[in-house]
């Protein structure tokens, strides 16, 4: 399959998600299709420190990686966004040592982090741009500033949440019914959700 090549649009403040932000990425072609990944809030702040040239006091985690692969002539080459199941975008780094490379799965928030640190470009396939991403409203241009942009984007994320049915109420499951469900949430990286069940199983436990 042919690579799309992406570019970071930008971030948002996810309404649809509490302590949670969209990260929008565009076709670097000029396409109007863009597609948003909710990410935590320190990758957040982990991207926008990088795309806003601030030295942090101390090094953050990301800044931590890059030093550690500069000391070993490590480089990432490109990101990869190459599945997305049930709602999780998986990524992987495409790295280089020595004429050798290697791919290494990562989740994909961490590897904008670090794609903006390496300067290294992003890449995903038309299957998960056609599933995921969201095409502008035809009265917005190409010259409309980012905001309106991320607002429409916004509102898109926050319509499909509505559409979606509460989640359940975790006491009315059974534990092995909440085992089940751990062991997804941990798989799909939710780990806000895996932490309420472990709550939730924790409380059984003690009683």
């Amino acid at each position: 399959m042919d690579k799309i090549e992406l570019e970071i649009i930008g971030l948002s403040y996810s309404q649809s998600q509490n302590n949670a932000y969209a990260l929008v990425l565009g076709e670097k072609a000029g396409s109007k299709r863009r597609l948003p990944i909710i990410i935590g809030a320190f990758e957040a702040q982990s991207i926008a420190i990088q795309l806003e040239s601030m030295t942090p006091s101390r090094p953050l985690t990301h800044d931590l990686f890059k030093t550690f692969s500069d000391a070993y002539s490590i480089q990432i080459k490109e990101v990869v966004i190459y599945n997305l199941m049930e709602g999780v975008f998986y990524a992987k780094l495409i790295t280089e040592k020595d004429g050798n490379e290697l791919e290494i799965d990562t989740r994909t928030s961490d590897a904008i982090a670090l794609a903006v640190r390496f300067n290294c470009p992003i890449y995903t396939y038309e299957f998960i741009l056609a599933s995921a991403g969201i095409i502008l409203d035809d009265t917005v241009s190409e010259e409309s500033d980012l905001e309106n942009q991320l607002d429409e984007i916004e509102e898109e994320l926050s319509s499909e949440k509505k559409s979606n049915p509460k989640p359940l109420d975790y006491s009315d499951l059974t534990t092995d019914e909440l085992n089940q469900r751990l062991k997804s949430a941990i798989e799909h990286e939710d780990y806000e959700e895996a932490s309420k069940i472990k709550e939730e199983i924790d409380k059984r436990n003690a009683n």
